[in-house]
């Protein structure tokens, strides 16, 4: 009998290339953003599903600014900026598209990859 995967097992979105975007690119709907979320655990949409967003939480302040390093690291190597607020032991990402205002595949790709640098 085979065991139910989760949704990191299942998924290979951190691993998806990342589709050039511009200002006419469309916005995902809740619908897909909602079945998109699936493949990215923590992660939740906001009321208006324009934003994709989490909270990461650390051992101490050292921690934390690591974290965001990489983070912006991967983000400037993607040319994908979210937007990032922290403080001792506490990191808030919010991601969206800013030149459709919305979500975007993309996205949720960015997320995926900040997922696995939280668990290394």
């Amino acid at each position: 009998m085979q065991t139910p995967q989760t949704p990191s097992q299942k998924s290979a979105l951190h691993k998806l290339p990342c589709e050039p975007c511009n200002s006419g690119s469309i916005t995902l709907n809740r619908t897909q953003a909602q079945q998109l979320l699936q493949d990215i655990p923590q992660w939740n949409l906001t009321e208006d599903a324009t934003w994709l967003e989490r909270r990461f939480h650390f051992q101490d302040y050292a921690h934390t600014v690591a974290f965001v390093q990489k983070v912006a690291t991967l983000a400037e190597a993607q040319g994908h900026h979210p937007d990032i607020s922290f403080t001792w032991g506490k990191c808030h990402i919010r991601i969206q598209t800013h030149k459709i205002h919305g979500l975007h595949k993309n996205d949720f790709i960015l997320a995926a990859r900040i997922n696995q640098i939280s668990q290394t």
